[in-house]
């Protein structure tokens, strides 16, 4: 679409943007809500993103301090294009408290799956959520439970696919074990972890290599390191709005990964790249993993993005990365 190439998600027959849109920044600063970018100028970046091909667009309802307003400014963005709505693949998550206070407005309970969906439904302004992912694990909840309300909402057609967030393998498995006995209208087709180039995967688990042989989608979130693979902490331009800068984690990280940082971004500038397209291409060429989500403060950054979905890398260029990395 619009020359973006498409891959699928999992073994599903639903097609993703090699590359989408991570939109947990967007929302209503005025507010108060902790967002980072307004509404004037998260509406222009999803313009753009829908005519880059970019269409691949993940939210969750507790974004930005549990105000559900990154979901709500993609509901504007749907009122302001409703014929463009079927050009989306429309991703949002649900599991911690959100709607309410009470132990029911939490987990992956039958009541608190269903309300939360449709509150979801409400402030995006749509029909159907194409994804559906489970934020978290809930252990205080029967997987059963929990797969047979999946069940009930794509039925009804208003969920389409499930996914699932920040699990472990074992937690696939039980999730897997469940589904056979359950139905596999409720197949886990996607997790989305944490994933970059550099840091790896969080606890060193290498859930991508699970993917990769189960036939599920790895859905990396913060692809570029929190800001890390952007490049701006080398050239000393990091500033507000940036994770490692925003939650004073840059004493969390090792030296040697800022070394690598360094080689990586003259090795892209040697091959017409910028740091983020090489890091961005490299990574969707890994076995296991789908697309990569980056998001997005301004245009700039998405138009750079975008470019990486494009950029096919010689078997020579994979090496030199991979020497570097060590990620294969």
């Amino acid at each position: 679409f619009n020359g973006m190439p498409y891959r699928n998600l999992g073994n599903s027959g639903l097609k993703c943007s090699a590359v989408g849109l991570g939109t947990w920044k967007m929302g209503y600063p005025e507010t108060g809500d902790g967002s980072r970018v307004d509404r004037t100028t998260s509406l222009d970046i999803l313009d753009n993103a829908h005519d880059l091909g970019v269409t691949f667009w993940d939210t969750a309802n507790r974004y930005n301090d549990s105000s559900g307003n990154s979901e709500r400014i993609i509901g504007e963005w749907f009122d302001m294009n409703p014929t463009s709505r079927r050009d989306i693949v429309l991703c949002t998550k649900m599991c911690g408290a959100m709607d309410g206070k009470t132990p029911n407005h939490c987990g992956l309970s039958r009541i608190n799956i269903i309300e939360s969906v449709y509150a979801s439904l409400e402030r995006m302004r749509t029909d159907t959520i194409d994804v559906l992912y489970f934020h978290r694990f809930d252990k205080l909840t029967s997987i059963e439970e929990s797969l047979m309300a999946v069940e009930d909402l794509i039925r009804e057609d208003i969920i389409r696919y499930l996914a699932v967030s920040n699990f472990t393998v074992s937690q696939l498995e039980n999730y897997k074990a469940a589904m056979e006995s359950v139905s596999k209208r409720c197949a886990v087709t996607a997790v989305q972890n944490r994933f970059d180039i550099l840091t790896l995967e969080d606890n060193n688990e290498s859930v991508l290599d699970y993917c990769a042989k189960s036939g599920i989608s790895f859905i990396a979130y913060s692809p570029l390191g929190r800001g890390l693979l952007t490049g701006r902490y080398l050239d000393g331009s990091a500033a507000s709005g940036d994770r490692l800068y925003d939650e004073g984690a840059l004493g969390s990280i090792d030296r040697s990964i800022f070394e690598k940082a360094k080689i990586l971004k003259n090795l892209a500038a040697s091959w017409d790249m910028t740091l983020s397209q090489l890091s961005l291409a490299y990574m969707l060429t890994l076995p296991g993993m789908g697309s990569v989500i980056p998001s997005s403060s301004n245009l700039t950054q998405l138009i750079d993005n975008a470019k990486a979905g494009r950029i096919e890398l010689s078997k020579a260029q994979k090496s030199e990365i991979k020497a570097i990395t060590e990620v294969q």
